[in-house]
């Protein structure tokens, strides 16, 4: 095996492989790989198992600023509930119950919020 340098071997490398199709092509992955997705269990019934996220930051109308999305797994329908940024995940789990049929099972959502189901 054969070594070579020279002043600014780096930078010249870099400017080869940029302009090479193929290395651009076949380059190799930095990162891991993502495990195999989960499927989600189909609800038998409706309003049994729920999505929930939340649209942050808009203007305040009314004293709310914040709007959370309650979908039902099952037909999709959505409510669409206006609150506070501030609100506790007490309050917003009581509202999920009371207006969104306290039958419950699976509630899901994309922020990192603990929910007790009762």
């Amino acid at each position: 095996m054969r070594n070579y340098w020279w002043p600014e071997v780096t930078r010249d490398i870099g400017r080869y492989v940029e302009g090479c199709d193929l290395c651009q092509r076949m380059k190799n992955r930095m990162e891991e790989v993502a495990a195999k997705l989960k499927l989600s269990e189909v609800p038998e019934k409706p309003w049994t198992h729920l999505t929930v996220d939340f649209i942050t930051k808009l203007q305040i109308v009314a004293g709310k600023d914040t709007i959370l999305v309650v979908c039902n797994r099952l037909s999709k329908m959505t409510h669409f509930v206006a609150t506070t940024e501030g609100t506790s995940a007490e309050g917003l789990a009581s509202v999920v119950a009371t207006t969104h049929h306290s039958r419950t099972n699976d509630l899901t959502t994309s922020k990192a919020l603990q929910w007790a189901i009762k």
